[in-house]
């Protein structure tokens, strides 16, 4: 397989983009987390409008959809935020983080169940698991040392948050495989709607803030970026190559956030990053080479 084919660039452009989260995250700590998604992905939304010209005039027919696709956008974008934020506030948020970060295992382990004919190699079960051990040296790595280690029920939330990445991406590209997919501007339709939800539950869970000149702008950055074109890229990378590869890739991501982390904060490169970077770096090797 080519790892410079088009699907795996659009997945690395997705990763690039979801690396800048934490980052964002970190700078909008004070923004309430429902009113934080909410808005970026109505922002994401808006970048269905540029897909959606056709002949110079604005066509949403792509929007026109199978409640049951919506259903699934809304599953996707939606359900893992909602199960993510909840996980973080009753687990500590590195050990929850590193649990939300099954979803590339899973997008490798369970394809099998979700893609007709598609079977899993040693190959690919080795770079589940160096990748994963990778994602894990790289957010433990930023841990504390006296971070205690303990169960917390927010563990199983963040597993199934999880779960629904993994399986939205897998069902998604199902579609595809069935010729029953959705045109890529149709993510605008699932964004508008997860950001409605994540408003409502703003409005009914969180208290109200004052939002600056400069929260707007990092916000606006977040929905072009992470939660908008980030979404386009995926949708994409899955329709046009292979999940298990794309899965393995997306192990990048937690690496790539710590660097820019790193980078922003001015903290030096250490050991454990370096081993996580080679780690993952070789598990990617691997995973887009397997057949």
């Amino acid at each position: 397989m080519n790892p410079f084919s088009s699907a795996n660039l659009f997945a690395l452009g997705a990763i690039a983009l979801w690396a800048l989260l934490a980052w964002l995250g970190i700078s909008l700590s004070h923004v309430p987390p429902f009113l934080l998604t909410g808005v970026g992905l109505l922002v994401g939304s808006l970048i269905a409008i540029p897909l959606s010209f056709k002949n110079g005039k604005l066509d949403l027919s792509s929007w026109k959809l199978p409640w049951q696709h919506v259903l699934l956008g809304v599953y996707g974008l939606f359900g893992f935020h909602f199960l993510l934020f909840i996980a973080l506030r009753h687990a500590p948020p590195v050990q929850a983080n590193l649990v939300n970060y099954l979803w590339p295992l899973g997008m490798v382990v369970l394809a099998p169940l979700f893609l007709p004919g598609v079977k899993l190699t040693p190959a690919h079960l080795l770079a589940a698991c160096i990748g994963f051990a990778g994602a894990c040296i790289a957010i433990l790595g930023r841990a504390s040392s006296a971070s205690a280690i303990g169960f917390e029920w927010g563990y199983v939330i963040a597993l199934g948050s999880a779960f629904i990445w993994a399986s939205y991406s897998l069902l998604t590209k199902r579609l595809a495989l069935q010729g029953k997919s959705f045109a890529t501007a149709a993510i605008g339709l699932f964004g508008l709607v997860s950001g409605l939800l994540s408003l409502l539950c703003h409005a009914l869970l969180e208290p109200r803030v004052n939002l600056s000149g400069q929260d707007w702008m990092l916000l606006i950055a977040l929905g072009i970026g992470p939660l908008g074109a980030a979404f386009y890229l995926w949708d994409a990378a899955l329709k046009r190559g292979d999940a298990r590869q794309i899965g393995i890739l997306s192990y990048i991501t937690p690496l790539a956030s710590t660097a820019v982390l790193l980078i922003a904060t001015g903290q030096p490169l250490s050991l454990s990053i370096g081993l996580a970077a080679a780690l993952i770096v070789g598990a990617a090797v691997l995973g887009t080479r397997a057949k």
